[in-house]
């Protein structure tokens, strides 16, 4: 699209020189980009970051440039753009980029996660062996919970595995864990989300989840009685890393026709137990 006779080149949106200087004139002569041209410019921003290793730890612009078979111009706005973000930094000396501290930060999350799931496995098998039903660890993931570790029961009925598999963290035992516990504006992003029913069971109206997640911070373990999945039962507690902060859940789940809520509550004990057991391992101290 032409400006004043001159094609226009496209600036991006979160800019805040673009949005002093060219949203007016954007607003009348542009259109906004294409759902295509954002996802090729995050795609050109990852090839950026996955060009830089433990060999070539830092980068100019020639070299990103000639690598990705890019104009220089789109390579420094792509940099730019990155570096703003922190996901790139800029050595003062040779004007080279480096990889940004809010990858590290991102990387520690994920790490979090593994260092979560693979302490805790020795003390889940000892759940599912004194408890003969399926356990799941599951952590946060927005307003879901995504599911890290899953041990199956040795039942012929049992729940199913729901490794990397998401549910809404409302209506979920491993959700309502960490939820209870979580800041209070994760609570409200939480309820002010889309809250689905997923069973005829599943409980929607946010005054009594509000209720619900008030017990669970009470007794200290959430219970899920045919909300996420008609047929199912659970029971979860929450582990707390080394800061005290809650950083996963770990459940167990089962049919209700042999998990009865008396028997689910029986089974509550010994959860908060692993879940005591686990937390000590990420470092956690009372």
């Amino acid at each position: 699209m032409k400006v004043n006779g001159k094609r226009a080149r496209p600036v991006a949106h979160g800019n805040a020189f673009f949005k002093n200087e060219f949203a007016p004139l954007l607003s009348l002569h542009m259109q906004a980009p294409s759902k295509s041209t954002r996802l090729s410019s995050v795609a050109a921003a990852v090839r950026v970051l996955k060009c830089f290793s433990e060999i070539e730890s830092e980068i100019g612009i020639s070299s990103l440039a000639k690598r990705l078979n890019i104009a220089k111009s789109t390579a420094h706005r792509l940099a730019v753009t990155l570096l703003s973000e922190g996901l790139l930094e800029q050595n003062p000396e040779n004007g080279r980029y480096r990889l940004g501290i809010n990858l590290f930060i991102m990387g520690a999350l994920v790490r979090r996660r593994l260092d979560v799931s693979n302490m805790a496995q020795p003390f889940l098998n000892v759940l599912r062996e004194r408890t003969g039903e399926t356990i799941h660890l599951a952590v946060l993931n927005e307003t879901n919970i995504i599911y890290l570790y899953n041990l199956e029961s040795s039942q012929a009925i049992r729940m199913k595995n729901y490794i990397g598999t998401l549910k809404p963290a409302f209506c979920t035992c491993e959700g309502r864990a960490i939820l209870a516990f979580s800041a209070p504006e994760l609570i409200q992003k939480v309820m002010h989300s889309e809250l689905l029913p997923r069973t005829p069971s599943t409980c929607t109206e946010q005054d009594e989840l509000l209720k619900i997640l008030a017990q669970v911070r009470q007794h200290g373990y959430a219970i899920d009685d045919e909300e996420s999945e008609l047929g199912m039962r659970g029971v979860s507690a929450p582990l707390r890393d080394i800061t005290g902060q809650v950083v996963a859940s770990v459940g167990v789940g089962g049919p209700s026709q042999r998990l009865t809520l008396k028997k689910l509550r029986s089974l509550a004990p010994m959860v908060l137990q692993t879940a005591e057991a686990i937390s000590i391992q990420l470092g956690y101290r009372h």
